[in-house]
């Protein structure tokens, strides 16, 4: 599994793609933050992060299924899942080898914006004045999503050989999970299963943890999302149907 992480990290970083994913990631939050009137911190007038976890996950949806997409469709397209494949390594240490290089570009992206905390706090007034337990379950529900998201990825891409098929599933089914579900649920039929339904989502979650109390029952979600994804992409690669 070793190997296959060192090596899609070196891909990675030998391609423009990541630096790409990281640049548009931290300049459109750069942008949202700091510069348009209507999510500018600046403008807002508290000292919060709110705009940067809000609008995270929406561009996640986009920049994630890019950096995933190519991870077995060009395996695939090049021919080379068979030589993979001979290599004394089991499904799991590839789908996990993959899985944690996609994983490690989302924290690459992420780690940037810690400034912008230290920011915030700076220019508070009185300095210090923002909610640091609220940020720090943010960012762990920012992380979450990310490796959710990233699980979605490699599944879809494990499907076919086109990246551009990959990508474009991938992005749908990030979004039926973040927002899908919500969506669904506002529906005015449901009654009181609207909440159950609801539940189903990554938003419902997401927001739980960003209150700053880290729920068991929402860290079992995720895990779940990411086991049972992970799980159908294993399923997929065994069937041998490339």
């Amino acid at each position: 599994m070793i190997s296959i992480l060192l090596k899609e990290i070196n891909s990675f970083l030998n391609s423009m793609i990541a630096y790409i994913v990281i640049g548009l990631f931290l300049t459109g939050m750069g942008l949202f933050m700091w510069v348009f009137p209507d999510t500018s911190v600046l403008e807002y007038g508290f000292a919060d992060m709110d705009t940067l976890f809000s609008i995270a996950p929406f561009i996640f949806m986009f920049l994630i299924p890019a950096i995933t997409m190519r991870t077995f469709a060009e395996e695939k397209k090049g021919g080379t899942m068979e030589l993979l494949f001979t290599k004394p390594l089991t499904d799991w240490d590839i789908i996990l080898g993959k899985y944690l290089a996609g994983l490690t570009l989302v924290v690459l992206s992420i780690l940037p914006t810690f400034i912008y905390y230290y920011s915030i706090r700076a220019l508070g007034n009185p300095e210090n004045n923002i909610d640091t337990a609220g940020v720090i379950g943010s960012y762990l529900g920012l992380f979450l999503l990310g490796a959710v998201f990233t699980a979605i990825g490699i599944f879809t891409s494990s499907l076919n050989e086109n990246q551009i098929t990959a990508f474009i599933i991938a992005v749908f089914l990030c979004y039926l999970f973040h927002s899908g579900f919500t969506a669904l649920a506002s529906v005015n039929v449901w009654g009181t299963w609207s909440d159950i339904i609801s539940q189903f989502g990554i938003d419902y979650h997401y927001q739980s943890i960003s209150k700053g109390l880290v729920d068991s029952r929402d860290l079992l979600y995720f895990g779940s999302v990411i086991m049972v994804t992970l799980s159908a992409t294993h399923l997929v690669l065994s069937s041998r149907n490339w």
